[in-house]
């Protein structure tokens, strides 16, 4: 991360010496509008500051080990305390970080380090170095995992060294953070009053920082170029929906637009639901959530059911599996939030970069086209049916319906199989479409199914070869692509012609436009995080069903993510 000391730069001095305002472009991840001052982040601890490469004797070894033991549990214990606290998204991804400061690969080798003399910083950073370069590599879920090694071992070495915590300090006004890159566990805890906005270099639409943006409500730009050379203290008007920042503008120009779009969000919080186009359509708007706090939360506002309720949290950063019971309790608390409305519970959608201790994952060169989602079942098939067990005892006690759908599925075979165990526990069964090979087949997969539903971050990424962390391929992971949006076409498609529903579940479903188009592709229902509901209905709410047919085949017929975002709006805007 960069810290508060960023120098001024050619770029700065320019700005302050002409007086003409400089626009950075990066992808939009999320919209709004924010005119703030810059925040950097702190400095991180220097691995190699202080420290003398001098080899332990022996008999200091076992306390160096010890001393490292004891600051990775300090860590992950503070990630687990802030988990429990968190609620949806960010309790998701401070589990898993707390997890990967145990895991077992890398504090083995750390040990072994120290075990041959090294003192436990250096032990400590030279691992990290190796499994940087290792996740990067393998390129997809697990690179997304650098941000997350590299938090780990700041955190553990400010904690070996006596040091304060490292991470984002709290603004005494409210500021845009600006960062290299963002952990989820800087990202998790912030105050959407006081940091209004995000910023990175590096990143996609689909990044851990977007995502948790998009649940704090607050726009977030991702992949901007010559960020670093912005120095702290400037004023700066992000617009997530085009994806600028703009350095220094006219104070009275951004004064309005921030305006403008404080109406426009006042517009849209005045939503009610149901969900339904200006001329009728109905297009039922849902949310996405992690735990029962989540499902309370999005209960407040106007969602009218749960279109992604992801079981991971309760079974990550486990020594043992969850009990039956306990998964049930869990579940049950989720159903009760929406009595006798919809939702949808997806299976443990876990492996590649969630792995599990209790699984018996085994190494792989790409584990992100390897052993995750509905294929861990594989290999523990009474883990899938222990987990339906639960859900079918949650059901009875709530009195609800759930439907049920799994990760990761690609083969109609795979999706027969796992919609006969759902029904003989007298569940509706459905599957993901996260999978190019799933989309090319929804019309055999839906033969065998009640429902679809399709997680948009999958799929851009496994659809664009682009891993969705890297930001010179962050518009290759824009779920605009047009060949993206072709394939949710074609899912959705099937779907009509055999009479069946098909949501979309991804981050997509979150931006309004987007959301638009999705339905003008024939999607019938639309599923996002809780913060996004409003916004979403709100623009379904003005437009007719036509101009999202229109804004849809604007996008398919356009060359790149670009053009697709910009025909589709002005479709949009057309009467």
């Amino acid at each position: 991360m960069n810290a508060t000391s960023v120098s001024p730069s050619p770029l700065t001095a320019d700005v302050e010496s002409s007086g003409l305002p400089v626009v950075l472009r990066g992808v939009p991840a999320v919209g709004g509008v924010r005119y703030a001052p810059v925040l950097w982040p702190g400095a991180r601890p220097a691995p190699d500051a202080g420290e003398v490469a001098v080899e332990l004797g022996e008999p200091e070894r076992a306390g160096e080990r010890a001393r490292f033991a004891a600051a990775s549990l300090t860590v992950a214990d503070r990630l687990r305390s802030r988990a429990a606290r968190a609620t949806g998204a960010a309790a998701e991804v401070l589990a898993t970080t707390a997890t990967l400061a145990q895991d077992r690969a890398w504090t083995a080798a750390i040990d072994k380090r120290i075990a041959d003399g090294l003192p436990a910083v250096r032990a400590l950073a030279a691992t990290a170095d190796q499994f940087v370069e290792m996740f990067t590599r393998m390129g997809g879920l697990m690179a997304e995992r650098v941000a997350d090694l590299r938090d780990i071992r700041d955190r553990v070495i400010a904690e070996l060294r006596g040091l304060p915590e490292p991470g984002v300090p709290v603004p005494d006004v409210p500021s845009v953070l600006c960062a290299e890159d963002l952990a989820p566990a800087d990202t998790a805890g912030l105050d959407p009053h006081l940091v209004v906005a995000l910023v990175t270099s590096l990143g996609g639409p689909t990044s851990h920082t977007a995502i948790i943006a998009r649940q704090l409500g607050i726009p977030c730009v991702v992949a901007v170029q010559d960020l670093a050379q912005v120095r702290p203290g400037a004023m700066v008007l992000v617009d997530g929906t085009r994806g600028t920042v703009t350095v220094e503008p006219d104070a009275g120009a951004a004064a309005e637009a921030v305006a403008r779009a404080r109406r426009e969000a006042e517009l849209a919080d005045s939503w009610r639901g149901p969900g339904a186009t200006a001329d009728g359509h109905r297009v039922a708007v849902l949310a996405n959530v992690q735990d029962g706090a989540a499902a309370h939360a999005a209960a407040s506002t106007p969602a009218e059911g749960i279109g992604l309720f992801r079981t991971e949290l309760c079974f990550l950063n486990r020594d043992l599996e969850p009990s039956v019971g306990e998964q049930a309790q869990i579940y049950g608390e989720v159903l009760a939030a929406f009595p006798e409305r919809k939702v949808v519970v997806r299976t443990l959608d876990a492996g590649s970069d969630k792995p599990l201790r209790f699984a018996g994952h085994p190494d792989e060169a790409n584990p992100a086209l390897g052993v995750r989602g509905i294929r861990i079942a594989q290999g523990n098939p009474d883990l899938l049916t222990r987990q339906l067990q639960a859900i079918a005892d949650a059901a009875a006690a709530t009195g609800q319906r759930p439907w049920v759908m799994a990760p990761m599925i690609a083969t109609p075979a795979e999706a027969k199989a796992f919609a006969a165990q759902v029904r003989s526990f007298g569940l509706t069964p459905g599957v993901m479409i996260e999978v190019p090979a799933a989309a090319l087949l929804a019309d055999r997969i839906l033969r065998h199914v009640d429902f679809l539903s399709i997680g948009t971050n999958d799929l851009t990424q496994y659809t664009m070869a682009a891993d969705r962390m890297s930001a010179d391929l962050a518009t290759l992971s824009d779920p605009w692509q047009p060949a993206v949006l072709a394939l949710v076409h074609s899912a959705a498609r099937a779907g009509a012609d055999q009479g069946k529903p098909v949501g979309v579940c991804g981050e997509a479903a979150a931006d309004p436009a987007l959301a638009c188009v999705l339905v003008g592709l024939g999607v019938t229902s639309l599923s996002t995080a809780a913060a996004a509901v409003r916004a979403v209905g709100a623009a379904l709410a003005g437009v007719t069903l036509d101009q999202c047919r229109s804004a849809a085949d604007a996008a398919l017929a356009a060359e790149s993510s670009d053009v697709a975002r910009s025909a589709a709006i002005a479709a949009l805007a057309t009467r």
